[in-house]
C-alpha cells in the first residue's frame, strides 16, 4: 500500500506567532489541511504526520485522523523522517510519498502523474521539481543521461549550479523499503550538519538504483511561507486562482477588492460577487444570486435568484428568491426558505422561516419554527432563554406578529393569529385570535415640566 510522510514540525520564527508553520492559515484554512486534502483527493489515506515545535496543537487539530510521531529534536529533514521509520516498517511493499506540511499548493494531479512516472521508471525514488526564473534558496536538480544525479542545496551549490533553474519541491516518491535503507545511511557531513533528506538520492544511486525527476505542470508547488509577507503571497495566489476559475465557469465581479473564495466553495453561473465577500468552507451559492458587498458566508447552501446584502451566514440554508439584508446574521442551523424577505439588523439562530415570511427590521429570531406569509414587525424577540434552558417558539402560516412583541418561549402563535404592539405573550394563542397585553396606561400631568426645571438650575 501507497504511504504518505507528511513533515509538519517546523516551527517559523519569523512568523512571530507560536503555533506550528504548517498551523497558519491560507484562505481561512490550514496549510497542513491543504496538503491532506491533495492527498486525500489522491486517494492516499495511509498518512504519518511528522510534529515537532507545539506539537499538542497538531494533535488536537487532527484528532485521530491519522497517525503522528514526535520528532523531539530538528535536525534536518532526514531525521524528520527517520522518525517515522516504525510507521513505515508495518508496509514496506509500495512507495510512500514525502510531503511538507507548509507548502499547501501541491495538487492530487502532480502526485499522480509523478506516482506514474516512478512505477513506469521503476525508480527508487523520484523528485517533485519545478521550473522558475528565480531559483534562489531552492535545492537544484543535478540531472544526468539516465534521470538525475543529485540535489544540491542552496548554501552548498557552486555558482554554475545556482544558474540551474530546475528546483527541489521537497516532495518526493520513495519505493518504501529503499527509503527506509538509505534513511540508515544518512549522514551529517554538510554546510548545516544536519542530516538532509536530498542525501538519500546520493546513496540510492551508490547502489546502483535508479533517480528520478518529475516536473510539475503546477510550479506554485515550490512554494511556501517562512514569515508573514510569504504567507500573505500564498494568500494572494490562491485567491487569484480561485477568482479566475469562477470567471472562467460564468461567475460575475465588478471588482475583486477585499474578496476572498475558499477553494471548495461552489458557485452557479451568472452570480455575482460584491467587493468585501467571503465565502468559506463547503459553500454552495446557486445561479443569478447577488451576493454582496462585505458578505460572509461559511459552510452554507444558497439557492438561485437570492440577493445577501452585508449578510453574515453560517452553516444554515437559504432557499431560492430570497432578499436579505443590510446587517443581518443567520447563525447556525437556520433554514430561510423561498421567498423570504430579511431587512436590516435582523438576527436568526436555529430556525426555520417559511415561505414569503417577511422580517422587516429590527428583530431576533431564536429557536423558532415560523410557517409561511408571516409578516413580523420590528423589534419583536423570541425569548428562548431562561438562563438555564433554551426551547422553541412556533408560529404558524399567516400569522402577523407587532412591533415590540415579545414571545416568551415555549409558546405557539396559531394559523393567521395575531399579536398587537407591545405584547408579552406567555400562553399559546389560538389560530385566528388576537393577543393584546398593554397593561393600565398611567399619566401624570407635569411630571416633566417640573423635570425640566431642575435640570436648568444645574446648568
Amino acid at each position: 500500500m501507497d504511504k504518505v510522510v507528511l513533515l509538519a514540525g517546523g516551527q517559523g520564527k519569523r512568523m512571530k506567532a507560536e503555533i506550528p508553520k504548517p498551523m497558519f492559515r491560507v484562505l481561512g484554512e490550514t496549510m497542513l489541511e491543504w496538503v491532506i486534502g491533495a492527498c486525500e483527493e489522491s486517494g492516499l489515506s495511509d498518512i504519518c504526520v511528522v510534529k515537532g515545535y507545539k506539537s499538542e496543537m497538531i494533535d488536537e487539530y487532527l484528532g485521530d485522523r491519522y497517525e503522528t510521531v514526535l520528532q523531539e529534536q530538528r535536525l534536518g529533514t532526514g531525521h524528520a523522517v527517520m522518525q517515522a521509520i516504525p510507521f513505515l516498517n508495518k508496509d514496506t511493499q509500495g512507495n510512500t510519498l514525502v510531503l511538507c506540511g507548509d507548502a499547501p499548493f501541491i495538487d492530487s494531479g502532480t502526485i499522480k502523474n509523478s506516482l506514474e512516472l516512478h512505477r513506469s521508471q521503476k525508480n527508487a525514488v523520484t523528485v517533485i521539481t519545478a521550473k522558475t526564473d528565480n531559483p534562489t534558496g531552492y535545492g537544484r536538480i543535478i540531472r544526468s543521461d539516465n534521470g538525475i544525479s543529485s540535489i544540491v542545496e542552496e548554501k552548498d551549490a557552486t555558482v554554475e549550479q545556482k544558474k540551474i533553474n530546475e528546483i527541489n519541491s521537497g516532495a518526493y516518491w520513495f519505493r518504501t523499503a529503499d527509503l527506509i535503507t538509505a534513511l540508515g545511511e544518512l549522514t551529517t557531513e554538510n554546510a548545516q550538519g544536519e542530516y538532509y533528506l536530498t542525501d538519500t538520492i546520493f546513496i540510492l544511486l551508490n547502489k546502483g538504483m535508479n533517480a528520478g525527476a518529475y516536473i510539475s505542470e503546477n510550479p506554485n508547488v515550490v512554494l511556501g511561507a517562512n514569515d508573514r509577507k510569504g504567507l500573505l503571497m500564498l494568500n494572494n495566489i490562491a485567491r487569484e486562482e480561485i477568482i479566475e476559475r469562477h470567471l472562467e465557469n460564468g461567475v460575475e465581479f465588478t471588482c475583486t477588492d477585499g474578496i476572498t473564495i475558499g477553494r471548495d466553495v461552489i458557485i452557479g453561473e451568472g452570480t455575482q460577487i460584491l467587493a468585501g465577500t467571503v465565502l468559506r468552507g463547503r459553500t454552495v451559492i446557486g445561479s443569478n444570486c447577488v451576493i454582496g458587498p462585505d458578505c460572509i458566508i461559511e459552510n452554507s447552501t444558497v439557492g438561485n435568484d437570492t440577493k445577501l446584502n452585508y449578510v453574515q451566514c453560517f452553516d444554515s440554508v437559504i432557499d431560492n428568491g430570497v432578499k436579505i439584508g443590510p446587517f443581518v446574521q443567520i447563525r447556525p442551523g437556520s433554514h430561510i426558505m423561498d421567498g423570504v424577505k430579511i431587512g436590516d439588523f435582523v438576527e436568526i439562530k436555529n430556525s426555520v422561516i417559511g415561505e414569503n415570511t417577511a422580517v422587516a427590521h429590527l428583530t431576533y429570531v431564536g429557536d423558532s419554527d415560523v410557517g409561511g406569509c408571516v409578516n413580523f414587525g420590528c423589534g419583536v424577540v423570541t425569548v428562548n432563554y431562561d438562563g438555564d434552558k433554551k426551547y422553541r417558539c412556533t408560529i404558524e402560516d399567516n400569522a402577523f406578529i407587532g412591533c415590540n412583541t415579545n414571545l416568551v418561549a415555549p409558546v405557539t402563535v396559531g394559523n393567521g393569529a395575531y399579536t398587537a404592539a407591545g405584547t408579552t405573550v406567555v400562553n399559546d394563542v389560538p389560530a385566528g385570535a388576537l393577543v393584546l397585553d398593554r397593561g393600565k396606561t398611567i399619566i401624570k400631568e407635569g411630571y416633566a415640566l417640573e423635570k425640566l426645571k431642575n435640570r436648568k438650575k444645574k446648568q
